[in-house]
């Protein structure tokens, strides 16, 4: 399911769950169009996020309106706040490029940004214990073989944020959480060793600026590549954002009386929660139709964590 669309001065070039990419038309060739690979040889890409929802791999119906532009508004703060890690927007006017203007119809949700060379590495970081991770500690008593201490419930704050990293498996495959060595072995022991200092790093200051504003950064993923003119570590994707992180409410934290409530979420566990009370999730059933109230709910939680954290700046 996607909602692409001729953009002019631009091909559609992949489509994942809820974003579409483009290259400038300029680059492409007819070998690009069928078997090469405009990933690979243009500078430049177009990140369009959509309105589309996914929950459990599953594209669902119908979409969150305004959701693409949200997602982005707060991607671009969040590069805003983090001027001292590389990442990868580009801009229009740099003479390296020969990029078309953004269309005005995707303006407000596109990302103009350089190609880079991405590891197939998701730099988690956890401060607070739940979700997955909380699944996989009460099973093991760690994540990704990090050790916990005992007696740790759903929500909990740990001792120190921990990285955990997960492999990004190819589409139609599940992602897997792996061992930091395993990180060593994917991308070399000097790239492996940048990514969890950087992701920690940032994930502190985040931290730091999301309690400033009432907030609780509870975990968050990170996407990293090289570039390909200097080489350098560069933070790529959507940073920070509702789709790639936890966050909660300070006070409700502190002072809710039950975990589903200290735990209420600025994101689409709204979704999730309804899909899995609704939807045989093994059944090769097509998910059921969103209720309007459920879209809506969503919409505000996105909205509200934008205001939130984007007040004043």
């Amino acid at each position: 399911m996607t909602d692409t669309g001729e953009l002019a001065g631009w091909t559609h070039v992949y489509s994942g769950k809820v974003r579409d990419l483009y290259v400038p038309t300029s680059t492409m060739t007819d070998d690009d169009t069928w078997t090469g690979d405009p990933l690979g040889t243009s500078p430049v890409v177009l990140v369009v996020a959509s309105d589309r929802v996914s929950a459990f791999d599953r594209v669902l119906e119908p979409a969150i309106p305004g959701k693409g532009a949200m997602l982005t508004a707060l991607t671009r703060w969040w590069f805003d706040q983090l001027p001292q890690v590389p990442n990868h927007l580009a801009h229009p006017h740099d003479d390296r490029y020969e990029v078309p203007g953004i269309p005005a119809e995707v303006a407000e949700r596109a990302t103009l940004c350089r190609t880079l060379d991405m590891f197939p590495i998701e730099c988690v970081v956890r401060g607070y214990l739940t979700g997955s991770g909380y699944t996989e500690y009460r099973e093991t008593g760690a994540i990704g073989g990090f050790r916990l201490p005992e007696g740790l419930e759903d929500g909990d704050r740990l001792p120190a944020p921990i990285y955990t990293p997960a492999w990004k498996a190819p589409m139609g495959q599940h992602d897997e959480n792996i061992s930091y060595e395993r990180t060593v072995e994917l991308a070399g022991e000097t790239v492996a060793e940048q990514l969890r200092s950087i992701s920690l790093e940032t994930f502190d200051l985040a931290s730091e600026i999301a309690e400033s504003r009432g907030l609780i950064l509870a975990d968050t993923k990170f996407e990293f590549g090289t570039d390909r003119e200097v080489g350098v570590v560069t933070l790529a994707d959507e940073v920070l954002t509702s789709d790639s992180s936890r966050y909660w409410d300070l006070e409700t934290y502190l002072t809710a009386a039950t975990p589903q409530e200290r735990m209420a979420s600025f994101d689409k566990q709204i979704v999730r929660d309804w899909l899995a009370a609704n939807w045989d999730r093994e059944s090769s059933s097509h998910p059921p139709t969103l209720p309007g109230e459920i879209v809506e709910r969503t919409a505000g939680r996105y909205r509200a964590l934008l205001e939130r954290l984007t007040q004043g700046s």
